[in-house]
Formats: structure tokens, C-alpha cells, sequence
């Protein structure tokens, strides 16, 4: 069960999802408490899974991660363990950074990052065709970004 939020709460998600690396100190300053408190109320809010960890966001064209794909999956059958088996080997390829289950006429929406075309068709002969119960892939590349954000929309008259 999610906790009552107030309002600097409100703020201090919207800090920390700017600035995950932000002391305590930083983040009371800018919401307008002290270190103490609000080092407090950032433990309760991790605690209660609001905020699941901190992390440093990398560039993946910086660290030669040029291509982007997004790949729809569908799967031979849904019964037995073929969804099960799917993601647990879906979990163990670096490549794909996120995977959702969808309902539709695909069973699988993949994201995936990779080097060029030619680490991708590596990739996509030697592990993704291969998974466990994969009927059809159908991948689209990125060309440009026209907006990409980790920060979720948050209730905009708890920030003021």
C-alpha cells in the first residue's frame, strides 16, 4: 500500500528523479527542510519502494551504443511455460534493456541497444531467434530522438 504523500514529498521525488545523486543536504535545501529530516523522509520513501534505487543514467552513443531498436516478439504458444521460459532468458541478454509483456497481436515489446546493424543482426541470428518458443521478431530501428526522460509526471500543485 503506497503511503500519504504530502507535499514535500511531492518535491523531494521530483528532486531525486532530476538528481539521483543529490545529498540530503542538497535535496532539503532545494524542498526547504534541514539534512536531517529530510534524510528521514528519503529512507521512508525508498523504503516504501517509491524509490527504487539511484543510478547514474549513462549515453549510449557516448559508450558506442549507436543503434536503437524496438522489437515486437510473438511466441508459438502462451500455455505451459512458454512465457516463463521467454522472460527468464530474455533476462540474461545485456542488449535488452527493457522488456514488457503486451496484450494484442504481439506478445513481447523489446528495447534494445547495440553497437551497428551488424552487432544487431549478430545478435538477432545468434540469441533473440533463437529464445525458447519465438515464432516471429519483428525489429524497428530508431533514427532520431525526439524525446526521451526517466522522470515520471508528477502531480504539478503538490510542487509549487
Amino acid at each position: 500500500m503506497q503511503p500519504k504523500l504530502d507535499q514535500l514529498d511531492w518535491k523531494i521525488l521530483a528532486v531525486l528523479q532530476r538528481q539521483g545523486d543529490a545529498s540530503a543536504a542538497d535535496v532539503g535545501e532545494a524542498v526547504g527542510l534541514s539534512q536531517s529530516p529530510c534524510w528521514r523522509r528519503i529512507q521512508r520513501l525508498e523504503q516504501a519502494g517509491l524509490i527504487k534505487r539511484r543510478v547514474a543514467l549513462l549515453d549510449r552513443r557516448e559508450l558506442g551504443l549507436n543503434l536503437l531498436i524496438f522489437a515486437h516478439v510473438k511466441l508459438e504458444a502462451h500455455g505451459g511455460n512458454s512465457m516463463d521460459a521467454f522472460r527468464t532468458a530474455i533476462a540474461d541478454i545485456p542488449e535488452v534493456q527493457e522488456c514488457y509483456v503486451l496484450m494484442g497481436q504481439v506478445d513481447f515489446l523489446l528495447r534494445i541497444v547495440a553497437r551497428d546493424v551488424e552487432a544487431y543482426e549478430s545478435l538477432f541470428f545468434e540469441r533473440l531467434s533463437r529464445l525458447p518458443g519465438v515464432r516471429e521478431i519483428n525489429s524497428m530501428m530508431a533514427v532520431s530522438t525526439v524525446k526521451e526522460t526517466t522522470e515520471l509526471p508528477l502531480p504539478s500543485d503538490l510542487l509549487a
